[in-house]
């Protein structure tokens, strides 16, 4: 499944031709960790922020499906409120927990503030993860240095780490798991490219989670 989906992406994405080995490694990754229970977190700067936030949004509500709850989950709702418990069991969707590092504005300012500017996403994976979640770090260089801190601490915490760069992969590619580097070192030619990879991951990922 993993195959024929990555190859019809392939087919209309023939510039990424290049990535398609980092990419099936990258969707195994976090198919495997998801399904253990484990959670994504995931960050970069600037554009690369914004990136981080889609990415999450996409993860934890439907992207291209409804992932209606199972019924085990709506019956439980209903038993601690049959009105509003039932309004929740018809609204709420199943999740793929992701945690966008890029938020929490008084934590982030207070931790660059009072520790340094470069330590906010860092200080986020040394109190969020736990052993074999997944650490997302995305930098068009490779080299940003509060992504490059962040990916030392979830290495230190038995964090995976999957990297999302340009072609020269810089200094996350070193540190990664996998690292998808995409084919070009103009800032925004690269981030086009990354749009496209972490739309189809997280399609990849919600057909495979949620086939019903």
């Amino acid at each position: 499944m993993h195959n024929n989906m990555l190859q019809l992406f392939m087919e209309t994405h023939p510039s990424l031709v290049g990535c398609r080995d980092q990419m099936a490694v990258a969707l195994a990754l976090l198919a495997e960790f998801f399904t253990r229970g484990n959670k994504l977190l995931v960050c970069g700067n600037g554009g690369s922020a914004a990136d981080a936030e889609h990415i999450v949004g996409e993860l934890m509500k439907g992207f291209l499906l409804r992932r209606v709850l199972p019924s085990e989950a709506r019956g439980r709702l209903a038993a601690v409120d049959a009105e509003l418990g039932s309004y929740l069991g018809a609204k709420l969707q199943q999740t793929l927990p992701a945690i966008a590092l890029t938020g929490h504005l008084a934590l982030s300012t207070a931790v660059a503030n009072d520790n340094g500017g470069d330590l906010p996403f860092a200080q986020q994976v040394w109190g969020y993860g736990v052993a074999d979640d997944v650490f997302w770090g995305i930098s068009t260089s490779g080299n940003s240095r509060s992504v490059l801190l962040a990916a030392i601490a979830a290495k230190a915490k038995g964090l995976h780490v999957l990297g999302m760069t340009g072609a020269k992969g810089g200094q996350l590619a070193s540190l990664a798991d996998v690292c998808i580097c995409a084919p070009s070192d103009e800032t925004f030619e690269v981030q086009e490219h990354h749009v496209a990879i972490y739309h189809f991951l997280c399609a990849a990922l919600e057909r495979l989670a949620f086939p019903e």
